[in-house]
């Protein structure tokens, strides 16, 4: 649940490391993803992990949101607690642990062979029930899924296994992170994606498969993928806070991103071209910059660099105007690997914050 502070706290006044959330940021950043879905025509069902705060959620749902898609076991079961319950579970359940839960709460999984289909038909064959399943389907990021084609084959083979219920394909179409500098080249893979996997699923109908959902999913491919006819879901994740990463691809500016860590200089130990934080790798994670280096871009203070950190120290250069007890902002590379690493994050509104919302579902 979120918890509201008993007063609103100044920032300089919050103890660091600390991650803030722009709450009117983040707003805009929900109301505009809800209206490129709605002229795509297609349901939005945002990552959860992005966020992994059920707060953020719940307004999600407030904007049109359908439902969720999930990365593990943990943030499956945040939802559901939280009584939001049309999640996909893009990931398969490999392993009895998985193959448990995804039976007992009947929540759609990805599947793309038939070594990981088997024990998951099996135990729904045992309990009689028919599990819900999304074909994932490669489109160029060259992670899991099958190659499109073969798509027909491999849900054939899974339907001979009994106890499985396809409603669909899906894709991540991560590649269109490589596409630096390059928005027409990132629109056209964009919709090749959709095109893809609109045939995929064309083929499939044709085979006698059922083939409702065409599921595609990314933020750099928000504007592109679920655009193509015959697509009918989108599922980004990061829009809801964007990143550094997302600024240096060009799909957001700087002033669209709504996470930040605060962080304080603790130590200008050689001299002023050194500073160092209170904000290092578990604060900020380890996920690398798309556009060049380091652990995160310092804001409002030009020319410092964050390129190296410890644990719990970061390593700020350049900082000639840097003193012990300064505070420095900071815009994560990965907003989702850095959410990973919080419990909660402060709300901050006019300047001030007003809230402190949970993070759940982590590992």
């Amino acid at each position: 649940m979120k918890a509201p502070l008993d007063a609103k706290i100044p920032l300089d006044e919050l103890p660091t490391p600390a991650l803030l959330i722009d709450l009117a940021r983040l707003e805009r950043n929900l109301a505009d993803m809800a209206g490129l879905a709605a002229a795509a025509g297609v349901a939005l069902r945002p990552h959860f992990k992005a966020s992994k705060c059920v707060e953020v959620a719940r307004r999600q749902l407030r904007h049109g949101a359908a439902g969720f898609t999930c990365a593990t076991m943990g943030e499956v079961e945040a939802l559901l607690e939280a009584g939001i319950d049309d999640l996909v579970w893009a990931h398969q359940p490999v392993g009895p642990a998985k193959v448990r839960f995804a039976v007992r709460t009947g929540v759609t999984v990805a599947l793309d062979s038939v070594a990981a289909a088997e024990p998951l038909a099996a135990a729904a064959r045992a309990a009689g029930v028919r599990q819900p399943y999304l074909l994932e389907v490669d489109t160029g990021m060259g992670r899991a899924g099958v190659a499109p084609a073969e798509a027909v084959r491999t849900a054939g083979q899974l339907e001979r296994l009994g106890g499985l219920s396809l409603r669909g394909v899906l894709t991540h179409e991560g590649h269109l992170m490589t596409y630096l500098g390059d928005p027409g080249g990132r629109e056209k893979a964009g919709r090749r994606v959709g095109e893809t996997m609109a045939g995929v699923a064309a083929d499939l109908r044709a085979a006698g498969h059922d083939c409702a959902v065409v599921s595609v999913g990314s933020t750099p491919g928000a504007a592109s993928a679920p655009f193509v006819p015959g697509v009918t879901e989108a599922r980004p994740g990061t829009y809801v806070f964007y990143d550094g990463n997302q600024v240096a691809l060009g799909t957001a500016e700087e002033s669209r991103c709504a996470l930040t860590v605060l962080t304080r200089v603790v130590s200008v130990p050689r001299g002023e071209d050194l500073a160092i934080v209170d904000a290092g790798l578990k604060a900020m994670s380890s996920d690398a910059s798309v556009g060049g280096s380091g652990f995160g871009t310092v804001l409002g203070v030009p020319g410092v660099a964050f390129g190296k950190a410890n644990e719990e120290h970061g390593y700020l250069t350049g900082a000639g105007g840097l003193r012990v007890g300064s505070l420095v902002s900071v815009l994560p590379n990965h907003g989702c690997g850095v959410v990973n690493m919080w419990s909660g994050a402060y709300v901050v509104d006019g300047g001030f914050a007003v809230e402190r919302w949970p993070i759940t579902g982590r590992h």
